[in-house]
């Protein structure tokens, strides 16, 4: 499996963040190559359901995305399934009307679709994105 890693103080308190980093719909302008999110389901644990399409170098990679722990204000459990399966891992910090948000990402990387050699590319694209959600959540957070 592949692994992402991400940290981002944010000048915000901690449940404004956690709103908006449990909203699926948010997705979309927020996430790099998140092409649609539909079918949002709020779940009995406080998280959501939905179905989306990411695009990975380009191919569009269906999937469907669940919360399977949810700690308000403190850590979001997710973990999707289809073309890409993956086990998200977001964990939130008040600190002084801040809040420092980590997330780790454990994901498969669809070689039968991308070939082996795009492996290690699409291993760093990903990463990339994940540290430009961590400045667009600054941005529009601290805005």
């Amino acid at each position: 499996m592949a692994k992402a890693q991400a940290t981002v103080t944010i000048n915000a308190p901690v449940e404004k963040v956690f709103s908006f980093v449990n909203d699926p719909n948010k997705l979309m302008g927020l996430w790099p190559n998140v092409a649609e999110v539909k079918n949002v389901k709020g779940l009995p644990n406080g998280g959501n359901s939905f179905d989306f399409v990411y695009k990975m170098a380009g191919i569009r990679v269906a999937g469907t995305s669940e919360d399977i722990e949810v700690i308000p204000n403190q850590r979001v459990v997710n973990e999707t399934r289809g073309g890409v399966k993956s086990k998200m891992i977001w964990t939130l910090e008040p600190t002084d009307g801040r809040t420092k948000l980590d997330v780790d990402v454990e994901y498969t990387v669809p070689v039968p679709v991308l070939g082996k050699l795009a492996e290690a590319i699409i291993v760093k694209m990903n990463n990339r994105d994940l540290r430009t959600v961590f400045a667009h959540l600054k941005d529009v957070l601290e805005g």
